[in-house]
């Protein structure tokens, strides 16, 4: 995944999927994205904030998917 100047394996049903979730997290940690699948909707936040920001880790997620599995 060159967008985020990390590289993954998009996984494709094939590769081991405990790792590709770890390394995908790890992606999501490092684009400042983790909190959004870890924790439910932050207080802080607003609800447009809110769906940008998870519209964002949904979009991250889907570019690390094989087309056979997206």
């Amino acid at each position: 995944m060159a967008a985020t100047g990390f590289e993954i394996e998009k996984f494709d049903d094939k590769i081991n999927f405990n790792l590709w979730q770890v390394r995908m997290m790890a992606i999501l940690v490092q684009i400042g994205l983790k909190k959004v699948v870890t924790r439910k909707k932050l207080e802080n936040l607003n609800q447009t904030k809110w769906e940008e920001l998870d519209e964002k880790v949904l979009s991250a997620i889907q570019l690390c998917l094989a087309n056979t599995i997206l």
